[in-house]
């Protein structure tokens, strides 16, 4: 069972990455965020992948992850029924993570029908299958997750004003804690004091 790969990049899509390992090549299945940071090292580099490796009947898939948080993800949204590891990937493509997770604690089945491929019944299946492993998984990577649609706007402005959006996240959510009844831009203003002493 292959859990992580490191080696030369050869090629990248958005769909797939080959690396070179000691001169074999390995064709692994990517999402979208993986992607985009695969794009930013560039081929010939040397770079590693948290892989999740899939068998099936006559096949042997591998599923390549930028960071463990999103291996992890994935190996939780497979556990849904209905959810294979080719829609898993969609759903990690349609989302950022955290969003993603925030939506699943949330029960948020409006905001994941959003995503390519997952009707109403099956956004419905991942928040009852998932609400309780999320939980857990967000507390695991000490993840905060977002309470409502205001702290997703205020993540997302801070994102727009060029902060990551992990600091963002936590910003937000030190700020909620600190003023849980204030309005959106007195949360965005402390927000921004609190990411201007990092």
């Amino acid at each position: 069972m292959i859990g992580f790969l490191k080696g030369t990049l050869l090629q990248c899509t958005p769909e797939r990455a080959l690396l070179d390992v000691q001169g074999v090549g390995y064709a692994v299945l990517i999402p979208l965020p993986t992607f985009y940071e695969l794009e930013n090292v560039g081929s010939d580099q040397v770079v590693g992948l948290f892989i999740h490796t899939h068998v099936r009947e006559g096949a042997i898939e591998l599923f390549g992850f930028w960071n463990e948080k999103e291996k992890l993800l994935f190996e939780i949204l497979i556990l849904v029924s209905g959810i294979g590891p080719k829609l898993a990937r969609v759903i990690l493509s349609g989302m950022p993570s955290e969003q993603l997770l925030t939506a699943l604690a949330a029960g948020d089945t409006a905001r994941l029908a959003t995503i390519p491929g997952i009707g109403k019944k099956t956004a419905e299946r991942m928040v009852v299958d998932l609400k309780d492993k999320v939980q857990a998984l967000a507390k695991e990577m000490d993840q905060p997750l977002l309470a409502d649609e205001t702290e997703t706007d205020l993540v997302q402005a801070l994102v727009n004003l060029g902060y990551k959006e992990s600091l963002a996240l936590r910003a937000v959510s030190k700020a909620r804690e600190q003023n849980p009844e204030a309005p959106f831009h007195e949360l965005l203003r402390l927000s921004l004091r609190l990411l201007a002493r990092v």
